[in-house]
């Protein structure tokens, strides 16, 4: 089934009619493909699409697109017309929205060497500008007229519009003069709350910062007024939650500092706040503005995703976990007009990634099982949906694994399931493998289409995802299961998913290579120190190496605070048994060929994790490589250096487990 006639299918299925796509998104672009698979390229490239969002109106819609090799923040009109294109090339583009119909605001991050004199040595900074569509006027750069403010933003509390005029609410770093003439230096590390005037620039502050040993967060309501203020203290891990009177409405006491603002809940009456209990359960809360007895929210409902308000702040809706996928939405007509796009594209995996303020128009993306990354959108009024960009149009839907959860018991016998991907075109026999343990490591794999797994499957492997005890895939009790369990159960939970693959006879368990990156790098070395003759090499992206120096850079980076110190050692369990489990003090056991990627901007894990490991298996003299991505990230935000690591991925992988 090719592209155009899968988006026919799915609009005949919501009894829609399909119309034709945008310039340079059309499938009839596509060509026909043969026996062969995709160069590398198609997989490891930055998505022809990467984002989308539409006007308050939905009558316009604005998109992160690569278009004949430059990429672009483009805006369409209704008629599919280009209103305004601005090349970003290879900026680290973190999100945009519409200011009203006529402007954009494009949010993307650079990094900085702040040198020892900071928490860290390296940061990464959010720079928020505005995109005139008018062609008339120039954008700015948010607090780049005040010179006593850092021109990066640090968090967007929204955007409202308020009396005709559209405002944005961001976080500023105040400066103050220096002990030099004409300098001018941070007053502390914490943020002020501020009101930008996207018209004309002028500036409010709003909210004034905490100190120190203390931080805070912000809820906006529609009129643009603070309607709630969440403070807690670092140290002691005492918090509260005030409203706009400033009355105390919650508060508590979290040892770890793990909680914060949720949301305001419907119609913007009460907030919404979670918790992290003594005993590590994370539990939700409501309470009224007003004030009263704070009520646990939505207790014993699991849910996917939370609807808010774009113009408000306020929530709109929920989506349930699991079969049902039930929507609970304020508005009945609103649940009804998702609920009919729910099932109109139900066959596939869906996720609604945007709307118009009166939800008459509907983005909608769907990936999966021969499909690499579509992009529709619905207009509710009128019956339509239009299939207006693809991801990935080199990679046609034979060319996409079939993946599926695959269940097991651990050897301890708890419970486990992860994803596995299969070559196309072969049986799922005897398989060479590359198992592809997540990030994190609370996180989890899911059935989608996944970039690096059908990157390794197109090149005949089997590739499993385990979702280990720790990942967020199930309950908290699952969760917690993982804690001070880095490189003991959270490993063998991935070996064990690999022997429980051979036992069913899909893999080849002698022809396995472990990759992955950040907590996944960590695994990947830990399956071939830790860990001995089960993997013929080990590919580590941004890997943790030594869990020690993780837990001196993240407790520095905090300011040293109380709160990160015991969250910290919640997670990794006792610090005398960190050596234990750190592959860089096990360089001498390698028993396979690594190679070590890492971005030299990485800000998440340093540099230094990769440098220090390359180091400690030359002194044992093991084989090993290690390449450096110049100006690169740790989420891999670059075309070209993603593009690097995966060519050089695969690379290693074929040569050390060929999988002919």
């Amino acid at each position: 089934m090719h592209l155009l006639q899968r988006a026919l299918l799915i609009a005949a299925t919501f009894g829609l009619a399909l119309v034709s796509e945008v310039s340079g998104a059309s499938p009839a672009h596509a060509q026909t493909a043969g026996s062969d698979m995709p160069p590398l390229s198609a997989y490891g490239e930055l998505p022809e699409i990467e984002s989308a969002a539409l006007s308050p109106s939905g009558e316009r819609i604005a998109a992160l697109m690569t278009v004949n090799n430059s990429r672009l923040l483009i805006a369409f009109d209704g008629e599919n017309n280009v209103i305004s294109r601005t090349n970003v090339n290879d900026m680290k583009v973190r999100g945009f929205d519409w200011v009203g119909e006529d402007k954009l605001l494009l949010t993307y991050s650079i990094t900085e060497d702040l040198g020892y004199s900071f928490t860290t040595d390296k940061h990464e900074f959010s720079i928020a500008v505005t995109i005139p569509l008018d062609n008339a006027s120039e954008g700015e750069t948010i607090f780049g007229r005040r010179r006593d403010l850092v021109d990066s933003v640090f968090g967007n509390y929204g955007l409202r519009q308020i009396n005709g005029r559209w405002y944005g609410f961001f976080g500023a770093i105040e400066l103050a003069r220096g002990s030099r003439v004409g300098e001018l230096e941070f007053r502390h590390g914490r943020p002020y709350l501020y009101r930008v005037d996207l018209q004309d620039y002028s500036t409010q502050r709003v909210a004034l910062a905490a100190d120190t040993s203390r931080d805070n967060d912000w809820l906006i309501d529609a009129g643009g007024e603070v309607a709630v203020t969440y403070e807690i203290n670092l140290e002691s891990g005492r918090w509260d939650i005030r409203n706009a009177e400033n009355d105390v409405i919650a508060e508590g006491r979290s040892t770890s500092g793990r909680g914060g603002l949720i949301g305001l809940g419907f119609g913007g009456r009460s907030v919404i706040y979670y918790e992290v209990t003594e005993d590590n359960l994370t539990r939700r809360y409501e309470v009224a503005l007003s004030g009263g007895a704070p009520e646990r929210f939505l207790q014993g409902v699991e849910i996917e995703r939370l609807y808010f308000d774009a113009q408000t702040g306020y929530l709109s809706g929920y989506l349930e976990e699991g079969d049902s996928q039930r929507l609970v939405f304020d508005d009945p007509e609103k649940a009804q007009a998702i609920g009919r796009i729910q099932n109109a594209f139900r066959a596939y995996n869906m996720r609604i990634m945007d709307w118009s303020d009166d939800l008459s128009h509907v983005i909608v993306r769907t990936t999966g099982l021969e499909d690499s990354g579509s992009w529709f959108t619905v207009d509710i009024e009128n019956f339509s949906a239009r299939a207006f960009a693809y991801e990935r149009r080199a990679i046609e839907p034979q060319h996409v694994g079939a993946f599926s959860k695959f269940e097991y018991t651990a050897s301890d016998g708890m419970e486990m399931d992860g994803i596995l991907t299969l070559p196309p075109g072969r049986e799922a026999s005897n398989l060479p493998v590359i198992m592809l343990p997540h990030g994190g490591p609370h996180s989890y794999d899911r059935e989608h289409f996944d970039w690096w797994a059908q990157a390794f499957a197109s090149r005949g492997y089997a590739v499993f995802q385990p979702n280990f005890r720790g990942s967020t895939n199930r309950d908290g009790d699952f969760r917690r299961a993982g804690y001070g369990q880095w490189g003991r159960k959270m490993q063998t939970d991935i070996s064990d998913g690999l022997a429980a693959l051979a036992q069913a006879g899909i893999v080849d368990p002698s022809r396995a290579c472990i990759v992955g990156a950040s907590y996944g790098g960590y695994a990947a070395l830990a399956g071939v120190t830790l860990q001995q003759g089960i993997y013929r090499c080990a590919v580590a992206v941004a890997p943790v190496t030594d869990i020690r120096r993780m837990y001196r850079e993240d407790y520095r980076a905090s300011g040293r605070t109380r709160t990160t110190r015991t969250a910290l050692r919640e997670q990794l369990g006792d610090p005398d048994t960190w050596d234990e489990v750190s592959p860089e003090r096990f360089a001498d056991r390698a028993d396979a060929p690594i190679l070590l990627i890492h971005g030299r901007d990485d800000t998440v894990v340093p540099y230094v994790h990769s440098v220090q490991m390359a180091d400690a298996l030359d002194d044992e003299d093991k084989p090993h490589e290690l390449i450096t991505l110049d100006g690169e990230d740790h989420w891999l935000s670059l075309s070209k250096t993603r593009q690097q690591m995966l060519e050089a991925a695969v690379a290693f992988a074929q040569e050390h487990n060929p999988a002919d």
